[in-house]
């Protein structure tokens, strides 16, 4: 089933792209987020040319949302392409010590050159980059131990760009999730809109979720990782596959059942789910394939 085409390009996400390139040149390190259930989609097409010749961490975060099987079949994948990821959840704190302290050391390695030429010692100013909501200012509250930053699990509530001091001769910058001006790739746009890393305006939510099904019902057939279809009975009492094989049929089936046949508010309680992972943890993409 087609989504139709996915949009979002909202006047802060322009503004911020265009903030952003403005500070581009005063920064030495570029830590990267990107989102554990969708590492490939959550690459920004521009990454490269942003980063151009600086220090670059790649995190991934959300680690909690996707099997550990997932989580060691990425790993192997990063580095055998040569990235070391860090693994992170910024939720709990899991991987943040790392993290921070591979950022204090590649500002350390930074400034040793910069002494070796003949300059002074200055804070390393640091970037976060990633898509909206995956979780950069969450991170960054981790990274300094307080909240100094606006956080929530939807997209587009970081607006501005806002420096934070970390301390130990590093400051992060705190930028609002950036959007490529198109979404060439629908495929990607969809597992976007899925992972709710980009605004609800972009997309309709009955047909991401029955595109949802669908994709779940792609992935149980993978060998090797657990797709929990099973947990779809155990939650509504409908099994996906068996009576009901049509995934908009069995979204009707259980809209009858939970919200008096309401199925764009059933497609919204199925996807607010998956989010908060209830239904198990998901990888929506898998290393080649």
């Amino acid at each position: 089933m087609k989504t139709g085409t996915i949009q979002w390009y909202p006047g802060h996400i322009a503004k911020a792209e265009k903030q952003l390139n403005n500070n581009l040149k005063k920064v030495d390190l570029v830590i990267e987020v990107r989102d554990a259930r969708i590492p490939q989609s959550t690459s920004h097409p521009h990454l490269e040319r942003w980063i151009k010749d600086k220090q670059h961490l790649l995190v991934i975060n959300r680690k909690d949302m996707i099997s550990s099987q997932a989580v060691q079949a990425w790993d192997k994948w990063f580095r055998d392409e040569g990235k070391n990821p860090f693994w992170c959840n910024a939720k709990d704190g899991t991987g943040i010590k790392q993290l921070h302290t591979a950022a204090i050391q590649t500002g350390q390695a930074l400034n040793q050159r910069r002494q070796a030429r003949g300059m002074k010692s200055r804070p390393v100013r640091a970037l976060t980059l990633g898509f909206p909501n995956v979780g950069k200012s969450a991170l960054i509250n981790r990274l300094v131990r307080k909240k100094v930053v606006v956080s929530a699990r939807k997209a587009g509530v970081t607006r501005s760009l806002q420096w934070v001091r970390l301390g130990q001769g590093l400051d992060l910058l705190d930028a609002p999730g950036v959007l490529p001006p198109r979404f060439d790739n629908q495929d990607a746009a969809l597992k976007l809109a899925l992972c709710d890393d980009i605004g609800e305006a972009a997309y309709d939510v009955e047909s991401v979720a029955i595109n949802f099904l669908i994709m779940l019902r792609q992935l149980a057939k993978h060998r090797g990782i657990r797709i929990p279809i099973d947990i779809l009975q155990e939650r509504y009492g409908i099994a996906l596959g068996e009576k009901v094989v049509d995934p908009d049929q069995w979204l009707t089936r259980i809209a009858e059942l939970h919200t008096s046949g309401n199925k764009a508010r059933m497609a919204q309680r199925l996807l607010d789910d998956f989010r908060k992972n209830f239904l198990g943890q998901i990888s929506l993409e898998l290393p080649n394939g």
